[in-house]
């Protein structure tokens, strides 16, 4: 299972959980394993956020896989211009 690190202020729509192991075979999936185990935060993965898997960050992309010995980040999205 992929470790998963829920980062900035993301703890506060998990009950203060910031690191938890799922199986998820792609962001996709990520996203929706999340939004059942913490529902508070499934609008803010509706709105879209930034994922790292193993350091490579990707943003609007549901389908970019995820393997069983990643770690993956949750971030905020990125905003620049």
């Amino acid at each position: 299972m992929a470790r998963v690190v829920l980062t900035g202020g993301l703890k506060n729509f998990t009950g203060g959980e910031t690191e938890l192991e799922l199986d998820a075979a792609d962001i996709r999936g990520l996203f929706r394993l999340l939004g059942e185990r913490y529902p508070k935060l499934k609008p803010h993965l509706e709105e879209g956020l930034a994922v790292a898997i193993d350091g490579q960050i990707y943003q609007d992309t549901l389908i970019e896989p995820i393997g069983p010995d990643s770690e993956v980040h949750v971030l905020p999205q990125i905003a620049g211009g």
